[in-house]
C-alpha cells in the first residue's frame, strides 16, 4: 500500500493540471495579500483633512443640538411597537468620534480569522478539482484498466489514489497558509496594528490553519471519490458545482431552518470552531402590522466535525464499493 501510494504521489505531482492548479492558488494568494495591503493603507492627506472637517462639523452640531435631538429621538422610539430596538441603535446617545469619519486601522486579530476561512474555501476547491481530475481522467482515458492488470486488488488501488490526493495537498495547504499568515502579519504590522495578540489568539489562528489543512486533504480525497464514481472530470466538477448552486444557494435560501444540515455552514463551524447563522422570525403584531426579526443561532464545532466526518466516510465507502463492483472499461 505504501509503495502504491508513493507511485500515485509521483503521478499526481507530475500532472500538468496539478502544476497549473497550484500555480493558480499561489497567484490568488498573492492577490489576497494585495487586497489586504489596499485595505490596510491609511487615508491620504487630503482624505484625512476631509474627515477632520466632517468631524469638526458634527461635533459643533452635537454641542448645539445634541441634547434636543436625543430627546426627540427618544420620543419617536417610545411610539414604536414592541419589541423596541435598543436606544443605542436607534438614537445617537454620545458625541461623535473621529473614528466615525476616518478610516479605522486594520487590526490583525480581526482580519486574519476571516482571511483563513476564505483561503480554506480556495484550497478545498482547488484540491477537489485536482483530485477529481486525477482519478476521473484515468477512467475517461481507459488507463485505469491497464493499471489494474498490474495491481488487480482494487481496494488497494482505490485507497492509494485517495491517500495520494490527500497527502499531496497537505504541504501545499501548509505552504499557502503560512505565506498568507506571514504576509498578512507583515502588511498589517506596517499599515495597521498587530498589538494585543495574545498566546491564546495565536493558538486559535494556528488551530484554524490546521483545520483548514485537514479539510483541504479531505477535499482532495473526496474529489478522487467523485471522479471515481462519475468516471469523468467534467461530470465530477459539474455535480459539485450543481450542488453548490442548487442546494446550498437556492434550497438553503428558501429553507433557512435547513442550514445546519448543509455543507457550507458545517464547514464554517469546523474551520472556525463554531459558526453563527440567522433565521427570520416573522409574526403579526397586536396592532395588526407584520414584522420580521433576525434570530441569531449558533452551530457548534462538534456538530460540524461529526457532520463532515460522517459525510466523508459515507462517500469514501460508497466510492470504494462502486470501484470494486463496477465493470472497468
Amino acid at each position: 500500500m505504501i509503495r502504491l501510494t508513493g507511485v500515485e504521489l509521483r503521478r499526481l505531482v507530475a500532472r500538468r493540471l496539478t502544476v497549473i492548479g497550484v500555480g493558480a492558488v499561489l497567484l490568488i494568494t498573492a492577490f489576497l495579500l494585495f487586497a489586504t495591503w489596499q485595505s490596510a493603507r491609511p487615508l491620504s492627506a487630503e482624505q484625512q483633512r476631509q474627515a477632520q472637517f466632517q468631524f469638526d462639523q458634527a461635533t459643533k452640531d452635537w454641542e448645539l443640538n445634541g441634547a434636543k435631538n436625543l430627546e426627540l429621538c427618544k420620543a419617536e422610539l417610545a411610539k414604536l411597537p414592541d419589541p423596541k430596538p435598543p436606544i443605542e441603535q436607534y438614537c445617537q446617545v454620545s458625541p461623535p468620534t473621529i473614528d466615525m469619519y476616518g478610516k479605522p486601522r486594520t487590526v490583525f486579530a480581526e482580519v486574519m480569522p476571516e482571511t483563513l476561512l476564505g483561503s480554506s474555501y480556495l484550497l478545498v476547491f482547488a484540491a477537489f478539482l485536482i483530485g477529481a481530475s486525477f482519478v476521473g481522467a484515468e477512467f475517461s482515458t481507459g488507463a485505469i484498466g491497464n493499471w489494474l492488470t498490474f495491481e488487480p486488488r482494487r481496494l488497494r488501488v482505490y485507497g492509494s489514489k485517495l491517500l495520494a490526493a490527500a497527502i499531496g495537498f497537505v504541504p501545499v495547504a501548509v505552504g499557502i497558509l503560512a505565506i498568507l499568515m506571514l504576509g498578512t502579519f507583515l502588511i498589517v504590522d506596517q499599515l495597521g496594528t498587530t498589538a494585543g495578540m495574545t498566546g491564546k489568539q495565536w493558538g486559535d489562528l494556528i488551530a484554524t490553519a490546521g483545520r483548514a489543512v485537514l479539510v483541504t486533504a479531505v477535499g482532495a480525497a473526496l474529489g478522487g471519490v467523485d471522479g471515481s464514481l462519475l468516471r469523468h472530470t467534467a461530470a465530477a466538477i459539474g455535480v459539485a458545482m450543481g450542488y453548490l448552486v442548487l442546494v446550498e444557494g437556492v434550497f438553503g435560501g428558501f429553507l433557512q431552518k435547513a442550514q445546519p444540515w448543509l455543507v457550507k455552514l458545517n464547514f464554517d463551524a469546523f474551520v472556525q470552531h463554531g459558526a453563527t447563522y440567522f433565521l427570520n422570525d416573522c409574526q403579526s403584531n397586536p396592532d395588526g402590522s407584520y414584522g420580521c426579526d433576525y434570530i441569531e443561532k449558533h452551530l457548534s464545532f462538534e456538530h460540524g466535525a461529526w457532520y463532515l466526518g460522517i459525510l466523508a466516510v459515507v462517500l469514501v465507502v460508497l466510492g470504494g464499493f462502486a470501484f470494486t463492483r463496477r465493470d472497468i472499461s
